[in-house]
């Protein structure tokens, strides 16, 4: 088995390797700006297609709560109606003019 010696040369590269060098990096750094360009496209269709289909399932969701809205509205106006009205469970305003004889 023959044994084989890397021979590392002390001249500097020639103007040929530099420029074949800046042409290389040229190429990879365009390709990898490609790949980069194409995979934040895929990312981008990914998460609208996330954020339509997490809308279309919460609709239900969405109308129930609309529908819980509307009927705490009517509920606090029908309060309103009455002698006093309960304040966050905690204290009672009475309407004076209603509760003078």
């Amino acid at each position: 088995m023959k044994t084989r010696y890397l021979v590392y040369s002390s001249q500097k590269p020639g103007l040929l390797r530099k420029a074949a060098a800046i042409v290389a990096f040229a190429a990879a750094a365009a390709i990898a700006l490609m790949f980069s360009a194409v995979l934040l496209a895929l990312l981008l269709c990914a998460g609208i297609v996330a954020g339509i289909y997490l809308w279309w399932k919460t609709r239900g969701l969405r109308r129930q709560m609309r529908e819980m809205q509307v009927a705490k509205m009517e509920s606090c106006v029908m309060q309103e109606e009455d002698a006093g009205v309960v304040i966050e469970g905690e204290a009672v305003r009475v309407d004076a003019k209603r509760d003078t004889p």
